[in-house]
């Protein structure tokens, strides 16, 4: 949204933080306060990265010795960079393409994300590479049961599932099919594989499937929720889901089943508006942390029912006066 640097680095051995050479105090973090002792305030013991430098914004994702950092002010990224280079061993990556399975495409002032070559891991490891594809995730009125056949080959069932889970990080639309598939891990039958090899062909006709974001004018958060009625026939449940857009772009979404039974499906609905609606606040607290919403902007939410109980939540930023 920014036009941003964004830059892949790697570190060539592990580090850790760093000892301190100097007398550092900081207050108590928010939501870690001793109700004993409020005012008092830390001295640190280890060095602490991601401190504050004013107007310049740099970003530091670390696993483990994988590097994406990305920030405002080309001269501070360059000297930043030149700085790890005399700290630790680093390789210089250069712009950000592939990280931990995400594939990586920048094209006129936008990204794409997808996971092209791990779904064909997947699929390779399934046995189903030139399987059919189709068109959907699971049919309409496929229900999964507790009752059956039990599989083989469980710890099969386990892998391909927790391979689908990681990959609906670039894949929304497979949110709800394999959140399914993952409420009978424990105990597998041949239909919940049979669902699960289906859920697999519809990858294969999808490899291009992804994320794409763009830059936008306006940091706006917009959400969206739904829910069935009691789509669970064992337990009478209702699983309910949510997308949250930024800007025109996805950032966050979620498919699952709610925790207790709804009396009604007015109920159900509400809690699932609820849910997104405590999402969205989140988002603002952390897009505010990140200095990319002003802290002085509060934010105003529209809901408004429409047909079918589906659920539309808007979050506009507006001035506090407003």
């Amino acid at each position: 949204m920014y036009d941003w640097l964004l830059q892949q680095l790697d570190v060539r051995n592990a580090f850790l933080n760093g000892n301190l050479t100097e007398i550092v105090f900081m207050e108590q973090s928010p939501g870690f306060i001793d109700d004993r002792f409020p005012t008092l305030v830390c001295c640190l013991k280890k060095a602490l990265y991601g401190l504050k430098q004013g107007h310049v914004l740099v970003y530091l994702l670390v696993y483990v010795d994988d590097i994406i950092l990305m920030g405002n002010d080309t001269t501070f990224f360059n000297t930043f960079v030149a700085k790890l280079h005399q700290e630790f061993s680093i390789k210089d990556l250069g712009a950000l393409g592939y990280f931990l399975g995400l594939e990586v495409t920048h094209k006129n002032h936008s990204i794409f994300l997808t996971q092209t070559k791990y779904a064909y891991d997947i699929l390779a490891r399934a046995g189903l590479v030139d399987a059919k594809p189709v068109t959907t995730p699971l049919s309409s009125t496929e229900v999964f049961l507790s009752k059956g056949e039990l599989f083989h080959d469980p710890i099969l069932y386990k892998s391909l599932v927790g391979a689908l889970q990681y990959l609906t990080i670039t894949r929304p639309d497979l949110s709800c099919a394999v959140n399914q598939a993952s409420q009978h891990l424990q105990s597998p039958t041949v239909s919940h594989f049979q669902s699960v090899k289906r859920i697999l062909r519809y990858v294969k006709g999808t490899f291009a499937f992804g994320l794409h974001f763009s830059k936008e004018s306006t940091p706006t958060l917009l959400g969206y929720s739904d829910v069935d009625w009691a789509r669970c026939i064992e337990t009478r449940r209702c699983s309910y889901g949510y997308s949250i857009y930024l800007g025109g772009n996805l950032v966050s979404w979620s498919a699952k089943k709610q925790p207790t039974v709804a009396r009604s499906s007015c109920e159900s609905e509400y809690r699932a508006m609820a849910n997104t609606a405590t999402k969205i606040i989140w988002l603002t607290h952390l897009l505010r942390e990140l200095h990319a919403l002003p802290m002085d902007v509060q934010p105003f939410y529209v809901i408004r029912k429409e047909l079918f109980f589906s659920v539309r939540i808007r979050c506009l930023i507006k001035e506090p006066s407003t």
